[in-house]
């Protein structure tokens, strides 16, 4: 059997590993304990109930294959030097290394019982905490606004952002209507058009009572704040021969079969390519879905390879479990209660906990 080797074990490597674990000898590189659901990790925040449930062993995952808890160092089209200095040899490689961001939104803590600690000992700070300061009126932003005011209603929250609107990309203004309407329900103030001065003097999630000063003049007093913007794709392990497919802000050149530039046998999914998809656990799946296929063609030698085509910009945004808006050229713009079914009580979990052989909540 082929050897093919994952790098990263998030959304869309583990739906790849899943996938081919039947057809070739998998093995996942991934310096974490314990999978991440990051999709829950804001409510993982507010909500103490949902602090446990983001993170998900992955002794279930794989029938044949392995997890090998390390990190790749450094990576080419069949040799991966890990952490520990081991080589491994692949004859099929794939880049699934996602992107950091900064806390809450993702942590960087590689051990699970660190990463729930960060989050309980955060909650109480933001608990304690009388005005908060959300810098970034994107996605995350806006969804921490509502999970913050839904667990502690009138609570005074504050987005900043120098956009001149909220949530970028090509959505519908009716959406960006709707979640305006519902933020202003929610009593959470929106600054657009200008940034701050300087970073407020305490660190983002720190309990201490501030006043920083905007751009244009305004004076903002909080207690505590959050940056909610600052994607970074992780690939700064690529060899020579790979990294001439990294473009200069690191998200990675692929073919429309999701093969990296230049490369017949190692593929990218997820946050790290360079598609006009949105950094999304769908997409990540999606591109899951054509790279285990195109994989399983060659192992094969039959078929023809898939090609990946960007669907349009689609979003189901939660502002607390019960709000909130959503957005596809189908259906047009979704409220709160639709929303609400579509993703705020269970933030789409109970799927993912069965891929990792785990019991419904």
């Amino acid at each position: 059997m082929v050897d093919v080797v994952v790098i990263g074990g998030g959304f869309g490597g583990t739906a790849v590993a899943k996938a081919l674990d039947d057809i070739a000898d998998v093995t996942i590189v991934e310096p974490r304990d314990a999978f991440v659901y990051n999709v829950a990790a804001l409510r993982g925040l507010t909500d103490p109930a949902w602090t446990d449930r983001l993170f998900f062993p992955y002794d279930k995952l794989l029938r044949r294959g392995r997890v090998l808890r390390e990190r790749a160092v450094r990576v080419d089209a069949s040799k991966i030097e890990l952490g520990s200095g081991e080589r491994i040899d692949a004859d099929f490689v794939v880049l699934a290394t996602g992107s950091a961001y900064p806390f809450p939104a993702k942590t960087d803590d590689e051990d699970s019982a660190a990463a729930k600690a960060r989050f309980h000992a955060a909650r109480a700070e933001l608990a304690a905490a009388e005005r908060v300061l959300l810098l970034g009126a994107g996605a995350v932003g806006l969804e921490l606004a509502g999970e913050i005011t839904a667990a502690w209603p009138g609570r005074s929250v504050t987005l900043l952002d120098p956009a001149q609107d909220i949530l970028g990309g090509g959505f519908h203004p009716d959406l960006r209507a709707e979640l305006r309407r519902q933020l202003a329900e929610l009593g959470v103030e929106v600054i657009l058009g200008t940034g701050l001065r300087a970073d407020p003097p305490s660190r983002a999630g720190e309990l201490a009572t501030f006043t920083t000063v905007t751009r244009s003049g305004r004076t903002i007093e909080a207690d505590i704040w959050f940056r909610c913007f600052g994607v970074r794709p992780v690939s700064d392990y690529l060899a020579a021969e790979l990294s001439e497919a990294r473009r200069a802000d690191g998200y990675l050149e692929v073919t429309p079969e999701l093969r990296l530039r230049g490369q017949d046998r190692v593929f990218a999914v997820g946050d790290l390519v360079a598609t006009a998809d949105g950094k999304t656990a769908k997409a990540a799946g999606l591109h899951a879905e054509v790279v285990a296929a195109n994989i399983r063609a060659l192992i094969g030698g039959v078929g023809e390879l898939r090609e990946h085509r960007p669907g349009p910009d689609a979003i189901a945004l939660p502002l607390g479990p019960g709000g909130g808006a959503s957005y596809s050229p189908e259906a047009g713009v979704l409220g709160a209660e639709a929303t609400a079914r579509l993703k705020g009580a269970d933030l789409r979990i109970t799927p993912y906990r069965e891929m990792f052989g785990l019991a419904p909540q």
